[in-house]
Order: structure tokens, then sequence, then C-alpha cells
């Protein structure tokens, strides 16, 4: 028997290794393997077995690591497609499939000293007052880590030894897992009584999972319309099947309350098991543990961030994506796989029922319920029939025409006259802005140039609290000079332009001194914890006023919020990007979906230049079917997604020059390799809209084509022949969220 051997090494291609007949009985697909490659050892993973190999002579395999197989075959067989469809060697793929805390050579449980009691003898020694305490202390929780113990107990080692001597206590290594959520109290919930609407999805849902298969579900409902109960419901009839469920959220800041949400569910009762938790913010050993209790069966649900797709349940009964249109579930380094579409091909595989579910679906998903390739569920009102908030618009051209020297104000009148009346009533407020820092850029009131970044085409941010220019691209800083930088010019007329989080929460402190104020950016949130804490402060009422950045935008359900503010409506709208009316539409619908989720009817204010933007206009009439219908009508004409899908080839290199020349002459071959295309539409080259990022020139073709399967397995044979410059490096992107 040979084993075909997938290194971690980007290769390219699988590697045949005999099998010694000592490991023979512990190797099988998925199984973790160390062989050697020319002359060093390397990781592997056993990805196929067959009875002979092509060559003569083969290495044998130096050893197996760990008691059993990691990658599932279901699991092996999504690496194989993402390999395929986005263009990747498999071993990229299997790297996303399979954490770096499982799949490094040491990865292990930890084992920590517990101390036991022991049965008490017949006759009692005497005790000291902290030998008393220690055997106090065991008899209520019978074992306990040794290093807890002592801090509990107030005492030394030397005291447990002596206990130990007289045999009323021993001592022994235990495997202490690493939950990340292991002292946080979960109060058991039970089911709610859920509306028509939400009664006629989970009929639809439950009759899915009790066939074999079906198409996927969108589940379009506003936001508060009870989604999440429609997905609590669903993975509860999953556990009465003995099958298991994966739950993707599109963000971190989601993952603590929704985790509390399903824990508190699923903790009792004849449905109960263990949640498990997938993302980045998890240590190593966290992860590790997490992991292997789903691999274990013990965790039959799972809820994390893209790479949650992967988790080895099994049997796998429904994947639920919320906020289904959110772009942080395309990975942006290879492999550049979008978890949402994984998920609908995983389902397919292993014959297991996909929700997709958003209050602003992508244009691409409700187009596929349309075609009929999806099956289309809306929930159109809220829980309880609770009311949408009411959208006020404000044209920010006429605030700084009325303002004083003409400069826009972080606030409008009537959304500081709206925060003013939530703080007297006892209310809660959301401030929104999508960019952090105190302001944008350092301009030169002389000559006009701002502080731009060394590296790339942007200007510096400044962050007051840091004292610091930063480029939010590469991670540059420098301090704030006190003239012009440009040596020419060197005027001391320097000004701060634009705003960011930090500017909007130094400016309500200054209007609203007696109020308490967070901000949730990624400048604030340093360690795991602040999270959760700021969370939690803020749906106790320890906070009056949160500020924050995307993070706060979506999914968050806080009922004393009445009163949502966007303080610039307008920064994802001008992008050079065909999504940007769409981002701006589903961004500002999200936010406003966090206003009157109460007994209180929500209040929002957009603070914008454009006003009349349809995608504006719509959001303020929660009219997700008109901006559709819009929106698709001008791709239609220019045959954007979802009319044809796109692959972006992306060339950098630090000359620009040698960039521009190389991307020509990979657009005439392109040319003449799919000149038989009709289909096919290819755009550039071009320079990136961001044509200099970390010091590298960016230029890009795009492709657009119906037939993407088709072209990408064209695509990566002609990418495989294709000679590059040492100093140059082609990425492609299929189905890209981010042109930039």
């Amino acid at each position: 028997m040979v084993a075909r051997v997938t290194l971690e090494i980007a290769l390219g291609k699988e590697f045949d290794y005999s099998i010694p007949e000592e490991l023979a009985a512990r190797v099988e697909v998925g199984s973790r393997v160390k062989v050697r490659f020319v002359h060093r050892m390397v990781l592997g993973i056993v990805t196929g077995l067959v009875e002979a190999s092509d060559h003569s002579v083969l290495r044998p395999l130096t050893a197996v690591l760990g008691t059993r197989s990691l990658v599932t075959l279901k699991v092996l067989e999504i690496a194989r497609w993402i390999a395929g469809y986005y263009c990747c060697p498999v071993e990229s793929a299997l790297k996303s499939v399979l954490p770096e805390a499982v799949r490094k050579e040491n990865a292990g449980w930890r084992e920590r000293l517990h101390v036991y009691a022991l049965p008490p003898p017949s006759v009692m020694p005497k005790l000291t007052k902290r030998q008393e305490t220690v055997l106090r202390i065991l008899k209520e929780w019978q074992s306990m880590p040794l290093q807890e113990l002592l801090r509990i107990a107030e005492t030394t080692a030397e005291t447990l030894r002596k206990l130990e001597d007289k045999g009323l206590i021993s001592l022994a290594p235990k495997i202490d897992e690493r939950d990340p959520y292991a002292h946080e109290q979960i109060i058991p919930t039970t089911p709610l009584e859920l509306n028509s609407e939400q009664v006629v999805a989970m009929d639809a849902i439950r009759g899915a999972m009790s066939g074999q298969g079906a198409r996927p579900f969108l589940l379009h409902g506003v936001t508060g319309s009870g989604k999440t109960e429609v997905y609590l419901q669903a993975i509860a009839h999953a556990l009465s099947q003995g099958k298991g469920a994966i739950v993707l959220v599109p963000e971190i800041s989601l993952t603590p309350q929704t985790v509390e949400r399903f824990k508190a569910r699923f903790s009792s009762g004849p449905t109960q098991t263990l949640v498990a938790v997938l993302h980045s913010h998890l240590s190593g050993g966290e992860r590790h543990d997490e992991w292997h209790k789903i691999r274990d069966g013990r965790a039959r649900i799972v809820i994390g961030a893209r790479s949650a797709v992967f988790a080895p349940v099994e049997p796998l009964g429904l994947l639920i994506v919320d906020e289904e249109h959110e772009h942080s579930y395309k990975q942006e380094e290879a492999p550049r796989y979008h978890a949402r579409d994984v998920a609908v091909v995983r389902a397919q595989k292993e014959g297991a029922v996909v929700v997709l579910g958003s209050a602003t679906p992508s244009i691409e998903s409700f187009y596929n319920s349309k075609k009929g390739k999806y099956t289309l569920l809306e929930m159109t009102r809220r829980v309880d029939d609770k009311k949408l908030p009411i959208v006020r618009v404000t044209d920010m051209r006429q605030e700084s025409r009325t303002s004083r020297g003409g400069a826009s104000p972080v606030f409008s009148r009537p959304l500081k006259e709206a925060i003013r009346l939530r703080l007297e009533r006892g209310e809660q407020t959301m401030l929104f802005l999508n960019r952090r820092g105190f302001s944008t850029s350092l301009q030169c009131l002389k000559c006009g140039v701002p502080c731009g970044c060394p590296n790339c085409s942007v200007s510096l941010t400044y962050h007051r609290a840091a004292s610091q220019l930063l480029c939010h691209i590469c991670g540059h800083s420098e301090g704030v000079p006190e003239r012009c930088p440009v040596p020419e010019c060197a005027d001391p007329g320097i000004r701060f332009a634009g705003l960011g989080t930090e500017r909007v929460e130094d400016s309500l402190r200054q209007s609203f001194p007696k109020a308490r104020i967070e901000r949730m950016d990624s400048d604030t949130l340093k360690r795991k914890e602040d999270y959760r804490r700021i969370l939690n402060d803020f749906r106790t009422g320890k906070v009056d006023i949160l500020v924050g950045t995307q993070m706060i935008a979506k999914g968050l359900h806080f009922p004393n919020v009445t009163l949502v503010g966007i303080v610039h409506a307008d920064l994802s709208l001008h992008q050079a990007d065909f999504r940007a009316g769409e981002r701006t539409f589903q961004l500002l619908t999200q936010v406003s979906g966090r206003a009157g989720r109460g007994d209180v009817e929500g209040e929002v204010f957009v603070q914008t230049f454009t006003p009349f933007h349809p995608a504006i206009q719509y959001a303020r009439r929660h009219d997700y079917a008109g901006f559709y219908d819009q929106e698709t009508e001008f791709r239609e004409q220019l045959r954007y997604p979802p009319f044809a899908r796109v692959a972006l080839l992306t060339l950098r290199g630090r000359n620009e020059d040698k960039v521009r020349l190389f991307i020509e002459h990979i657009r005439k071959q392109i040319g003449e390799r799919f000149a038989g295309w009709k289909d096919l539409i290819i755009a550039g080259p071009a320079p990136a809209p961001l044509v200099r990022a970390e010091t590298f020139y960016r230029h890009q073709i795009m492709l657009r084509t119906a037939a993407m399967s088709r072209l990408s397995a064209e695509l990566a044979v002609y990418i495989d022949s294709l000679v590059l410059a040492d100093d140059l490096i082609l990425a492609v992107d299929i189905d890209p969220v981010n042109l930039c």
C-alpha cells in the first residue's frame, strides 16, 4: 500500500511514500504524517491510499502523528473543490481546513497537576488549621487543580505534601480543557412562541431536514424579525435527528452574544450538547481543544467565523450563514474562498440543509432565489409587531452652510438634540462611523499636500491618543510633524481634516460631559475580553452611548437602544467598486436595525452629503425590493454579478514600469488563449484603485464570464505555465468582493 501525501510546503502536488509495516494500522486518509523530503523532515497529510506507485523507489513514512485522522473524507473533498475552483494548491486549502493549532507537530492537550481527596482513614491523624482548610475545600470539590487549590486555601505546596504523606490526598496529572467561555454563568432558556412567518420558515426548514437534502434556503427577514429563534429551533430539530450544526457569524464581536444565546438554549434538556467556538481571537490552546471537542463528537454545535465552515461535524445536518451578505466571509489571502459559497457546496455534498440569513441579502443570493436556485423564505415584520425605526436623512451640506466658519460639524443639530433627549429619558444611543482614528489626514494649508504613507498610496490617519500618524494598510507609523513635510514648503500651517471614531468620542465628551461613553473599534479592543466587557456593560445599562465602526452595525440586540446615528453615510458610497451602492444600502439598513428593538419606537439619523442617492433613499424607506430592482438593472447592462462572475488578476512588484509591462504581456497571452470564448469579457490592464500598498505597485485585469468553473480550470493551467520574474507576484481572486 502506498500513501499519497500532500506536504505543508507549497509545491502544488502529491508525493508517494511507502507505508512501513509497523505504521500500516495507523495510516488512513486524513492522517498527519512526518516524512523526509529532499534533505529535511516535513509534515504532511495523507490525501490518498493506492495499491501501487508509478515510481519504483519510494521513501517510507517516518512517523504518524496522533491516534486518528484529522481531516475527514468529506472535508477533504471540500478542500479539493476549493483548490480547483479558487485556483490554488491543495496544500493551501488544507491549511484553511485544519487550524495551525491542530496541525502542528507538538499539538496536544494541556495537562495540569490535580489534587484528589482520598477516603478518610478510620483514625484521623492530627491536622493543622491549614491542612483542615485544604481538606474542607476538597471535600466540597473532590478534586481541583493544584495551583487553584493553593490560591483558594492560601497555603503552600508543603502543606499538600504533608497531607499526601498522611494518605489523605493524592496528586496526579489530568487533561485540563481550555474553554474560552468556562467562567460564564449560563441560564437555560426555552423555545419562544413563533409568529406565523417564523412558523412558515421553520416548517420549510424542518421538512427539508427530514427529506434527502434540498435547495439552499435564503431567509430574508427584516432586522428584529426573529431569525435567530428560527436558527435555534432548526438546530434543535437537527440534534433530534442525531445530526450536528454549524453557525457562521461575520464578526468576532457578534460571537459572545451569539454563543451565550446558543449555550443557554442547549445547556439542558433532550437536545443538550456542548457548543464549540472557533474564531481568530482564541488562543492556540483554546482553538486546539475546541476543535477536538467537535472531532470527538462531544460538541455537536459549532459557532464561528468563516473558517468554522470546515469544522469536522459528523454527521452534519444543518449549516447556517448569518448575515450572509457580509464581505468578511471572503478570505483575502490564498486560498481566497468565500465561506458562504463553501457552505452551500458542503451542504450539497453532505446532504445537509443550508440556511443563508440576512435583512439585506447580497444581490447574488437574492438573484439565485428569483431564479429558483435558492428557496426564498421571507419574514417582513418584527417580533411582537414592533415597528421598524423612523429614518431621518440630514443634508450635511446645509449644516455646513449654517455652522460657524462653514466647516462641517461632527453632529447635526437634530442628532445632537436627539442624543440629549435620550440621555434625559435614560435610553441608549449607538453612533456609527466606519473609520477609526481622530482625523483622516493631516494636510498643509499652503501647498495642500497631505501627510502620506511612504509605502502605500493613501494618507496617514491621525490618532490623537497615541499622538501618531498611522497607515491602516501597512501599519506604518510616525510622529506628528510640526510643519509641512514637503521640504520646499515646510509651512507650519498644517491642519487635521476628516474625522474618525476617536474624534466622534471626543466631541461627544465635550457636548455631553456627564454621559457614560464607550468606543468600540480595533484601536480600543486590544484584548479578547474587551469585546465581552464593553458589550456586557452596554447591555446592563452601564454605558449611555456606544460609538463604533462596522463591528457594532449588525446582529446585536439591545432593547434599550432607541437612537442610532450614522455620522458619515457617504464613506462607502464613492469607492471605485460596482458594489459601492449595495454596501452602503446594506450598512445603513443593518445599522438602522439596532434601534427600536424594545418597547420604545426607534429613531435613526443619517448624516450625508448626498441625501438623494438611491442607496440612501431606499435604505430610509426600508425598501430592499426597490433597491434590488434598481441595482440589477445597472448590473445587467454592464454584465456585472449576478449576471456574470468575476476573476481578478492582480500583479504586484516594487518596480512600477516592470509591473505595467508584464501585466500587458499577460493580457496579450490571455486574449490569445481565450480568443474563442464568446462569453468572456476582459477588462484592463489598469492600475488597481489602491495602486501602491505595502511598497508594492499593483495592476489588474478583470475577467467576467458566466462559466466560472471552466474559466478557473483554464486559468490554473495557464498560471502553472506562466514564468514570472522573481520580484513579481500574481494573485488570482475568483469571485472577489474587494476590487481595491
